[in-house]
């Protein structure tokens, strides 16, 4: 990554962002390298992390995120409302399905994920992180959320315009004609498949959430399984079942 064009703070916070792909630490040397920058510019910037608290260096000399900015993003992430009212959601259908459990929302081109829930059970697990990104038009809840912001192909065709889709296995949608068929079969449902669009070897069933709104959704919660343990038939016959935990338990916080 170049940061030619990247100027006083605009630059700290590349190298923050920079910084967070290493949670074992890197060296001054490894950071002026793939920030394609000088030493000098790069320590000034990390000497200005260090001093405020989010970044630090440990004992062999490498910097890494600072204990101030993860106290800082975990408080931030316990506190929100969405996060707190979700997680027993999660927690029953993880049980329920000895399956990966998550809850996302839609930023822009990509789905965020806001909460996660692995199962008790089960050797392996999926690698997807609070806080990671997928794109949209290539997992479950993706397309639930983009379902409802692209109700038309004409607004199909202008996000395309704007987000090139990128066929991330061979069932990922490449055109808007394919993503617009798809959006329209997830209205038609009220759910949403990933039928291992995202990741070989992974499927996943989402239905909306509506934590703050009747008639918007909050975001959506996904099932995710591996397609060997959990075929995705087995996910769409178990719609009820997933269904009412989700409604039953936001109709118990409304209480």
């Amino acid at each position: 990554m170049s940061d030619d064009r990247l100027v006083g703070s605009d630059r700290v916070l590349a190298v923050l962002t920079e910084l967070a792909k290493y949670p074992e630490g890197v060296t001054l040397d490894e950071m002026a390298r793939v920030m394609s920058s000088p030493k000098p510019t790069i320590h000034r910037a990390l000497a200005s992390l260090c001093r405020a608290g989010l970044a630090g260096r440990d004992g062999r000399g490498h910097y890494l995120l600072g204990d101030e900015f993860l106290r800082m993003a975990f408080a931030h992430h316990e506190a929100r409302p969405d996060h707190l009212r979700v997680q027993p959601i999660l927690d029953r259908l993880a049980n329920r399905f000895g399956e990966t459990s998550h809850y996302a929302v839609l930023d822009g081109a990509d789905i965020v994920y806001r909460a996660k829930v692995d199962p008790t059970v089960g050797a392996m697990r999926l690698t997807s992180t609070v806080g990671g990104r997928n794109s949209a038009h290539a997992t479950a809840v993706g397309k639930l959320l983009l379902s409802l912001q692209l109700p038309d192909e004409q607004a199909v065709r202008a996000w395309v315009a704007e987000h090139p889709l990128r066929k991330i296995t061979a069932r990922t949608a490449g055109t808007a004609q394919e993503l617009h068929a798809q959006l329209e079969t997830v209205r038609e449902r009220g759910f949403s498949v990933d039928d291992q669009e995202n990741e070989p070897g992974v499927n996943c069933l989402a239905v909306p959430v509506f934590l703050s709104s009747p008639n918007e959704p909050s975001g959506a919660v996904s099932i995710s399984a591996l397609s060997y343990r959990t075929p995705l038939s087995a996910l769409i016959e178990e719609l009820p079942v997933i269904r009412s935990i989700v409604a039953g338990h936001v109709d118990e916080t409304a209480l």
